[in-house]
């Protein structure tokens, strides 16, 4: 009995190290005594094993780098505010481009160069279990993702084809945006579509605050006489587009041309504060005009014309006033029916023999006596209601009216035209050929580099 007790006592003494009485606490100014049974009470819960559940430390997931995207983060660090706006600040923000830093990094796949089943290669080859291990770094990984890195911050322009940049420079006006979509059985073939105004717009709204919209003014045609124009609105450069060019699909008019080369006569037209005037030219003129006017009749099929506009160039208004006039011309047909005589159409290349044109559809044709003396028939005055265009007289050079410019006429009068003379005998000869070249053949003129002909 003795020595168990000895061994009890040994064991509580050793369990009592374990506490400090160095601070022990204090009641009233003096220590606290504890006793001893306290103490191993105390002891004896604290070794018992406890099937408490252990509660891992949750991490907070909603924190600042979890709530903020990587788009943020880069506005957050390349833009200004609206104060500094206002002071003029932050004008190249817009330039600076993100880089995206996960592009060409695979996961699993780092500088340790280690092989990990089931992540970054197969859990079983063949028949044998891959096992992880450590590879020869990669050197040449670090330097391809900094070139990869270097080339992101650069924009490469587009490479356009010159008839496809539009009038000038990398500005969407007069470029070609394709077809009209598709509706139904029509598919649009042979259908192209420009765009005559490209912009920005922005409206004051109670809810949504000041929206910013896009603007564009598009005309589509065949290059056959049929043609159409729209406006349309949307947030997206793509969207606006793809709904203009729709739109002026389901607005097509058909438009008559002469030889389907140019109008079929003169016309003066106007919108708002625009004016335009109108003329038939022969094959081969060309299209001397506003470059609207230009794009326009390159889509319906007009190869040849003279347009002068006066007044307001807004694009919308001088579209306007040129289909109008192409919508109100008069076929010759109709001429002939309204003026009950033959159209009949004298040209130079034809040594002016007269044509006939068109002809009345009932046969019924006044004669000379059954018109009155004062009734139009010139055809430019009747196709423009007997108006005449007023143009301002062209006042003679400065230079006309000094006393050398008469010392030079008379110094040149005997050369005049040479150079069309010889160019005429070139095309009739073949050669520049006079009566002393007959009898002198050295004395042949020389044409250029070539000697006889061209």
């Amino acid at each position: 009995m003795a020595g168990a007790g000895a061994t009890r006592i040994a064991k509580l003494t050793l369990n009592l190290r374990l506490f400090s009485i160095s601070s022990l606490p204090l009641c009233n100014g003096r220590a606290r005594c504890t006793s001893t049974l306290a103490l191993v009470n105390k002891r004896k819960e604290l070794c018992q094993p406890s099937l408490h559940l252990i509660q891992q430390p949750v991490r907070n997931t909603n924190s600042f780098f979890n709530r903020t995207s990587a788009e943020q983060l880069w506005k957050g660090v390349t833009s200004v505010s609206n104060a500094g706006k206002k002071k003029g600040r932050g004008k190249g923000v817009g330039k600076a481009m993100s880089k995206n830093l996960n592009r060409g990094q695979i996961i699993g796949v780092g500088e340790e160069n280690i092989v990990w089943p089931g992540l970054n290669a197969p859990v079983i080859q063949g028949r044998e279990l891959v096992q992880q291990k450590r590879l020869p770094k990669d050197e040449e990984r670090q330097a391809a993702l900094v070139r990869l890195r270097d080339t992101m911050g650069k924009f490469r322009h587009l490479k356009i084809d010159p008839l496809e940049r539009g009038w000038s420079g990398t500005r969407m006006g007069g470029r070609s945006v394709g077809p009209p979509d598709t509706i139904g059985e029509d598919t649009f073939e042979g259908f192209d579509t420009r765009v005559l105004e490209f912009k920005f717009v922005t409206c004051m709204t109670a809810v949504f605050g000041r929206r910013r919209r896009v603007s564009i003014f598009v005309v589509t045609g065949n290059g056959n006489g049929l043609g159409g124009f729209a406006l349309a609105k949307a947030t997206t450069v793509q969207g606006a587009t793809r709904r203009a060019k729709n739109k002026a699909a389901q607005n097509l008019l058909q438009f008559p041309l002469y030889n389907d080369h140019t109008v079929l006569h003169d016309f003066f037209s106007h919108f708002g504060k625009t004016k335009l005037y109108v003329k038939k030219m022969p094959e081969g003129y060309g299209l001397v005009c506003h470059r609207v006017i230009q794009t326009i009749c390159r889509v319906i099929g007009i190869k040849d014309i003279y347009a002068k506009v006066e007044g307001s160039i807004c694009v919308q208004n001088m579209t306007k006033a040129f289909i109008m006039g192409l919508t109100q011309q008069k076929t010759h047909q109709q001429l002939a029916d309204e003026k009950h005589l033959h159209l009949v159409e004298f040209r130079e290349e034809n040594l002016n023999f007269p044509k006939v044109v068109a002809s009345p559809q009932d046969d019924v044709v006044r004669t000379l006596g059954q018109i009155p003396k004062d009734e139009e028939l010139d055809f430019d005055r009747v196709v423009l209601d007997g108006k005449v265009r007023l143009q301002r007289k062209k006042f003679p050079r400065f230079y006309t009216k000094l006393p050398g410019y008469q010392i030079y006429l008379k110094k040149y009068a005997k050369t005049r035209n040479q150079e069309k003379v010889k160019i005429d005998i070139m095309a009739r000869e073949g050669e520049v050929r006079s009566f002393f070249a007959d009898q002198h053949p050295e004395c042949k003129l020389k044409w250029g580099k070539y000697e006889g002909n061209v």
